[in-house]
């Protein structure tokens, strides 16, 4: 091996070490760290597979916990449980690797063996990961040629153990605290829904979720006991990737055999794997085999002496729950069992409007959280087709221009394009056009070097360039001067630009999503708009609705902003009136979403005691001022009821003007000059505060006159 050669591999070995402790220090998430360990070691060393195996509590195997096998043939794969090989034994007894032919055998066709030559592997070597004098696991580097690892290999990759096994004890660690916290979690949301007046069959399920995610098992099912049928009935039911032979609502049949019937009686947990489901009923046995149930326990519910019914826990994976596992979820058993009882007296006196309400809610977060838009709230027609295009778009590169009135949320939804794009992990760099003035927009966007102007005292990276490589998000685009147009243009589609002063032409890479309030094929007509930027703007182009066009979002946004704001002001809101509710949905909110997360907003300020204090006046006021927002189609309709005269283009667009003019003037004396803030006029009026000082400076409006 000549010089070069060895100072090359010297290199990469080196960065690996580096590598692996910017991993240990960077993440404690257990899995997180194996897998990029193991890729690491698997390009340094020329390995074709590189495992992590940890012992499995619950049983005397080893289970794949990472893996990095690109040509793997899905054989072996993680979460896999393994039976210990006798060069595995020998490496954790020893606590030295062991090199070996996985062809060399040298007991009866071990389970190893046998997933090894199904794979056509046949050097590997087992390093065990020791620290403290002890083997937390096994790191397994494979190949599919005969050609095993030398002793420079071996001797390198047990000095880097020693790093790797400590990230191991620190994941672990900082997993059975994480689990410790859980489950007191658990028991603090279970105590708390004791207290609480919840939906019967929303708190079983509540419940069930919980426990399924902290026991990290595949289904549990709440099950009470009917005494006039004298069977079991499934009230709730978590199983996300389940075969649906088991469903809510369910009556099961269970004799005393039956580990459900025998927790239900004896008052003691039943533990059981798929080896005793011949002692089961016929019923049971079925039902379990075919949902491929490997393992499972019942847990009588018990409170005051009597059992309510079980709760079933079950995997389809080897591993029995262990003996804490059983001993947690008895503790907690009791304050299920109290939390039902409460919930059964609540249900059975609970209103029936309110229970359609509460499961409306629960069937829009059931969207939401598979969707994957948990900050975007509504469950309208016209919102879900919003984020069907948004799901249809975001994976390309493809530019976006998102079209609706101001305060409809279109940041939020260039926010979720580009979560749901390749650039995720780059820059989401935003720039508002309209509150940048026009002098200096220009350097915004494309910067500018040292003495480009007068001003510019140093040099100033502009935002095109900081979204390199991630998402440009150009709000109000429309406001965009024409002189600058020509050079945006040119940056999109040649992607390149100078910077001001500067006739260096730099590359970029940026997806573009663009939005903006205003008619841009109106503004083209009347020659304010470029019409080749128009063609590059519209590519994908999204039109979020208005507030008025989907009301049925109206008493879910309102809960939304009711639970933050009372949050922030920590004040216990637990109820919007029903008459508050319909007035509110019953108004245009011509300033859309913003438009009401003001209103709510003041509405929890004046609030004193559990029930949300609206002031509705204020709507009915404004009804007959009108805002500064209101549609040109609507304010065409008021022209034309004033004088039948006026039908021309420009009688309408000056009544329009004139009416945003004398509106804003009006919010400016009862707000005392003051434009922004809870109590300004651009909260007044509905509208962002940037948006409002565009149009003060359009009419030539100062806020002083009115202070």
């Amino acid at each position: 091996m000549n010089t070069d050669t060895k100072l090359q591999r010297q290199n990469e070995r080196f960065e690996l070490l580096l590598n692996l402790t910017a991993k240990i220090t960077s993440s404690l998430d257990l899995r997180e760290v194996l897998r990029a360990i193991a890729a690491n070691i698997r390009e340094v060393i020329h390995a074709d597979a590189v495992t992590v195996a940890l012992p499995d509590s619950a049983s005397e195997k080893f289970r794949v916990f990472a893996m990095d096998f690109p040509h793997g043939k899905g054989v072996i794969k993680e979460e896999l449980l393994v039976t210990p090989s006798a060069a595995v034994k020998r490496a954790i007894d020893s606590l030295k690797p062991v090199v070996f032919d996985t062809r060399d055998r040298d007991e009866p066709e071990p389970d190893p063996y046998g997933l090894a030559a199904a794979e056509g592997l046949k050097a590997a070597c087992n390093i065990p990961l020791v620290n403290r004098g002890r083997a937390l696991g096994i790191l397994s580097i494979l190949r599919t040629t005969e050609t095993p690892l030398t002793p420079e290999d071996v001797d390198f990759l047990s000095r880097a153990s020693g790093p790797i096994a400590i990230a191991v004890e620190n994941a672990l660690a900082f997993q059975e605290v994480s689990s410790l916290g859980a489950r007191l979690q658990l028991l603090l949301n279970l105590t708390n829904r004791i207290t609480s007046n919840l939906e019967f069959r929303e708190l079983l399920r509540a419940i069930a979720g919980n426990i399924r995610e902290l026991m990290q098992c595949d289904a549990v099912a709440i099950l009470l006991y009917d005494r006039l049928l004298g069977k079991f009935r499934v009230h709730a039911l978590d199983s996300p990737h389940g075969k649906r032979f088991v469903s809510e609502g369910q009556v099961v049949i269970s004799d005393k055999n039956d580990p459900g019937t025998r927790a239900f009686e004896t008052l003691t947990p039943v533990v059981f794997t798929d080896r005793d489901l011949d002692q089961f009923s016929h019923e049971m046995r079925e039902l379990a085999r075919a949902e491929g149930v490997k393992t499972g326990c019942f847990i009588p519910l018990v409170t005051r002496g009597r059992a309510l019914g079980v709760l079933g826990i079950s995997r389809t994976t080897d591993g029995p729950f262990s003996s804490e596992d059983i001993g947690f979820l008895s503790q907690a058993s009791g304050q299920i069992a109290i939390a039902l009882e409460n919930s059964l007296a609540y249900s059975e006196i609970s209103d029936l409007k309110d229970k359609l309400a509460q499961e409306k809610l629960y069937l829009e977060e059931e969207f939401r959280s598979e969707m994957g838009f948990e900050q975007i709230i509504g469950n309208s027609t016209e919102l879900k087709h919003v984020l069907q295009q948004i799901e249809t778009v975001a994976p390309s590169d493809s530019t976006v221009l998102l079209l609706g009135e101001t305060g409809t949320g279109k940041e939020l939804i260039a926010r979720a394009i580009h979560d749901r794009s390749r650039r995720k992990q780059r820059t989401l760099v935003k720039l508002n056009c309209a509150a940048i003035p026009t002098g200096l927009l220009e350097s915004e966007l494309f910067g500018h070097e040292k003495g480009a102007f007068t001003g510019a005292i140093s040099q100033k990276i502009g935002r095109l360039e900081l979204a390199d490589q991630g998402t440009l998000f150009l709000d109000e685009v429309g406001d965009i001067p024409l002189e600058i147009q020509p050079k945006l243009l040119r940056a999109l589609q040649e992607r390149e630009f100078e910077r001001l002063g500067s006739t260096h032409t730099r590359k970029v890479n940026v997806r573009l999503v663009a939005a903006t309030n205003r008619d841009l094929e109106a503004m083209i007509a009347n020659k304010e708009f470029r019409i080749d930027l128009y063609y590059r703007l519209n590519v994908f182009p999204i039109r979020i609705p208005p507030l008025r066009d989907r009301k049925e979002d109206i008493p879910l946004l309102v809960s939304h902003f009711v639970q933050k704001f009372a949050k922030e002001m920590q004040k216990p809101i637990e109820a919007i009136p029903t008459a508050v509710m319909k007035g509110l949905r019953t108004w245009d909110w011509p300033g859309n979403i913003r438009e009401l997360e003001n209103f709510v907003e003041r509405a929890v300020l004046l609030t004193r005691g559990k029930s949300l204090e609206a002031p509705l006046a204020e709507l009915r006021k404004t009804n007959t001022e009108g805002f500064v927002d209101t549609d040109l189609h609507e304010v065409k309709q008021v022209a034309g009821k004033r004088t039948n005269s006026r039908s021309d283009k420009g009688s309408v667009a000056d009544e329009y003007e004139r009416k945003q003019r004398d509106q804003i003037i009006r919010a400016l004396t009862a707000c005392k000059g003051r434009v922004g803030g809870a109590d300004g006029a651009a909260a007044r009026l509905g509208m962002n505060r940037t948006t409002l000082l565009s149009r003060m400076k359009k009419f030539g409006i100062y806020p002083k006159q009115y202070a």
